[in-house]
């Protein structure tokens, strides 16, 4: 009888595809720009057209949001940001500035290993992809070993589009026997260029820590400021839109309201009527032990579960139609659950005595769990929207918009994204709403404009200046003139 060793058999796959992938980029590399969007448009269409079937295995599988917004999620990955990077060049000449004589080439990094977690799956697959062969690379997926199943599916059929349109074989791998060795050996491997890094906070910190170039993103813990100058009803109805999206799953959804004394009963007046339930002291500390585990990490049990799932858990009687759980609270620490990131249609509420005591609330909240990641406020005084630009430790400042589909640029234009960077302050490499652009290296070609003797000349403001005879005798008659009184 056979004995497979399940950690040699992932590290021995991946390493074959690595190598398989090796070859298919260095074909791939030699495709023009219009070859490769040829390909990157056949990937689109067909993750458009499996785009409910993915998003139902996604539910599934993990038992995580709402299949029907993770349509929507696979539409907005396969659809809005294939609309954004189509014409974007990324390979061969991409830029040529005659009058500086400076010419830009594009160049792939070569294998991006994408690390895909459990929340966002197939979405993440599709956008990982597209973004990875528009910029002339191959990728290989790790998969998250509680969504292994949807997301090795949404890889074939990526897979099958990419080669039916011309694409080498191996251009696009995923590991089938997903292991914590595999996906070491993945981020480790020195055929592997960069790590795409998508998931929970520990598994970004081994992609940094590999010695490969990465880009992560850190958690989210985004406050939603609403200033008192705001249209209340509609800043209650974003978000209770947002955090209730896929069930709150998205990082850049909101974690916490922070509001003036001025118009605490307004707003919470407005979430009651929208569908909020305020828990109760004794509630909130019930639901508090199920937030977290014993080793500080968030409880998976309530992640992306709706608010009856989470009331059963925490055995709390709620009113039929509620859309989030709010907790009243006045504390911010790494200790208290409800004051960091909360995947779920869960809420911390906080009220402070003017906007700039509500800035600095904002400021605690996002040190104790979520620097770098998103802030939302909801505010028409564009002063004060300006001091919360200048303040606070962000990557993305949303105004007016949900938390979840502003922060990717569903509502906003910002570059559509589902890896979110969170810039040095959240330990991340860039700050950006990752796209194709990330994932190439620019070579630039520069053509000499001065000599080494220009480079020597004196500049003409440090010059001596000439003076004729004529002068210094006229300069010298003055001075006798002046002595002699």
């Amino acid at each position: 009888m056979e004995i497979w060793d399940k950690d040699l058999v992932s590290i021995q796959e991946t390493r074959n595809l690595v190598a398989k992938a090796k070859t298919a980029q260095h074909l791939f590399s030699q495709f023009s720009q219009e070859e490769i969007d040829r390909i990157v448009l056949k990937m689109s269409e067909a993750a458009q057209q499996e785009a409910e079937r993915l998003a139902k295995l996604a539910h599934e599988e993990t038992g995580f949001g709402k299949w029907q917004d993770k349509v929507l999620k696979n539409q907005f990955a396969s659809s809005v940001v294939y609309e954004y990077i189509k014409d974007l060049k990324t390979v061969g000449i991409i830029q040529n500035n005659l009058e500086n004589k400076v010419m830009e080439v594009g160049v792939p990094v070569g294998i991006v290993a994408g690390l895909i977690p459990s929340t966002n799956p197939t979405s993440t697959t599709i956008y990982k992809a597209l973004i990875a062969l528009k910029s002339g690379n191959a990728i290989i997926f790790s998969p998250h070993p509680s969504a292994k199943h949807c997301i090795v599916e949404t890889v074939h059929v990526l897979t099958t589009a990419a080669l039916q349109a011309g694409a080498p074989d191996g251009l696009i791998g995923c590991i089938q026997t997903p292991t914590l060795q595999a996906t070491n050996e993945l981020m480790k491997h020195k055929d592997v260029a960069l790590i795409l890094a998508t998931g929970g906070e520990a598994m970004v910190r081994a992609a940094y820590s590999s010695g490969t170039p990465a880009i992560g993103v850190g958690p989210g813990n985004g406050p939603a400021f609403i200033e008192k100058s705001a249209d209340i009803p509609l800043a209650v109805k974003r978000i209770l839109d947002s955090k209730t999206f896929d069930n709150g799953v998205i990082c850049a959804s909101e974690q916490s309201i922070v509001v003036e004394k001025e118009i605490e009963a307004q707003v919470v007046a407005e979430l009651v009527k929208q569908g909020a339930y305020f828990l109760s002291k004794e509630e909130s500390e019930n639901l508090g032990k199920w937030l977290l585990r014993a080793n500080g990490t968030m409880n998976p049990q309530i992640v992306g579960k709706s608010v009856e799932v989470i009331a059963s858990l925490a055995d709390l009687t709620i009113p039929k139609g509620t859309k989030v759980l709010i907790s009243e609270q006045n504390t911010v620490s790494i200790k208290n659950p409800y004051s960091r990131e909360k995947l779920a249609p869960i809420l911390a509420f906080y009220c402070e005595e003017n906007w700039e005591k509500a800035c600095e609330r904002c400021i605690e909240l996002l040190f104790n769990e979520g620097k770098g990641h998103t802030l939302i406020m909801h505010s028409t005084n564009e002063e004060i929207i300006k001091e919360f630009a200048l303040k606070k430790p962000v990557s993305r400042l949303l105004v007016n918009t949900p938390g979840a589909l502003g922060g990717i640029g569903g509502t906003t234009n910002l570059v559509p994204a589902l890896t979110l960077g969170c810039g040095a302050v959240g330990g991340s490499s860039t700050s950006d709403n990752v796209g194709p652009l990330n994932l190439i290296n620019i070579r630039r070609v520069a053509y000499g404009v001065k000599e080494l003797e220009d480079l020597k000349s004196t500049p003409q403001s440090t010059q001596a200046v000439e003076v004729s005879q004529t002068d210094v005798e006229d300069i010298i008659r003055n001075l006798l003139h002046q002595l002699m009184g």
